[in-house]
């Protein structure tokens, strides 16, 4: 069979290398492009003849798909698959689709953590004011322990933010469409979403993005939430409606937010609502981005492409 990496994983080329051996010790042929394309038209000729191609967090359009007849499983190197237009091909019902998921775990909890003490310390703003000329003087600040985090998603990477916050001595409530047993261990109970936006500090989103989640959190749970609360999101960018959002903060309907994914990737349009907004800490769709999560992240990816060659597919995510 023959497998290409359409993109670069944020690893030296010399890591893919090595993970890619195995590929070519079982018979098979490897190509890798380590130049990063978005263009439809590129992607599809990357594409053409290739059993199985392995992205990144790149849109892959239907084009590409419907443009390969040989082609049987698109590898994601991403725990979100939403990017990828499978749905609308031709052979949707034909091929599978794996993806990373638990790479970025540590990581993206950490940068949780790093949104809240930005929001709650103004360690950038600080970092302006200290540099300016007229020093406006010291903030006062706020601290985790004692507060009570609302977790909205229980699935692993909410869970690891979870104990995060434990270790902070967060008082912890969880919202999901089911328990996780792991939830006991930080003490964390379970609450509906509208107890756990009216009771929680600080609300942190952990949510794939579906039918059921998009627009999650609007207008109507907004106001559900404290005045002094924080909302994080380091989930996808359009389960908030961020244009609610913005008006939430401006209003002081909330406190502060801490936002790491958008409607869109970065770069974002001028006159994006939450550029202009008071007390929001953005990142640019970092929160996965270490350099030891895309080592894990490249040895899963790897590892899915190995497995399926085998025979024995792991991480398929549209398995029926």
């Amino acid at each position: 069979m023959l497998v290409k990496l359409l993109e670069p994983l944020n690893v030296p080329d010399s890591v893919i290398e090595e993970l890619a051996q195995p590929i070519r010790d079982l018979g098979h042929e490897f190509v890798y492009y380590n130049q990063k394309t978005t263009d439809a038209d590129e992607l599809t000729e990357r594409s053409q003849g290739a059993d199985v191609v392995m992205i990144a967090n790149n849109p892959y359009p239907t084009q590409a798909i419907d443009a390969n007849d040989n082609l049987k499983l698109i590898n994601v190197a991403f725990t979100g698959f939403d990017h990828v237009a499978l749905a609308d091909a031709k052979r949707c019902d034909e091929i599978l689709m794996s993806n990373a998921a638990g790479y970025a775990n540590q990581a993206v909890a950490e940068l949780v953590i790093g949104l809240v003490l930005d929001v709650y310390r103004k360690i950038t703003q600080g970092n302006e004011d200290i540099r300016a000329k007229d020093f406006p003087g010291p903030i006062q600040g706020r601290e985790i322990l004692g507060k009570t985090v609302g977790i909205v998603g229980t699935g692993k990477i909410g869970m690891m933010t979870a104990r995060l916050f434990h270790a902070f001595g967060a008082k912890l409530i969880g919202f999901d469409s089911g328990v996780n047993p792991e939830a006991k261990e930080v003490g964390m109970e379970y609450r509906t979403l509208e107890e756990l936006l009216q009771e929680a500090d600080i609300v942190s989103l952990h949510l794939p993005l579906n039918d059921s989640t998009r627009g999650i959190i609007g207008e109507k749970e907004l106001a559900l939430m404290k005045d002094t609360a924080v909302l994080i999101n380091t989930a996808r960018g359009p389960v908030v409606d961020n244009v609610a959002l913005a008006k939430a903060l401006e209003d002081g309907v909330i406190a502060g937010a801490g936002i790491d994914v958008f409607d869109g990737e970065p770069p974002l349009p001028a006159d994006y609502p939450l550029l202009s907004a008071p007390n929001a800490v953005l990142t640019p769709h970092v929160a996965f981005l270490t350099d030891e999560s895309m080592v894990l992240r490249a040895g899963i990816a790897f590892d899915n492409t190995i497995n399926f060659l085998k025979g024995e597919p792991t991480n398929i995510v549209n398995r029926k």
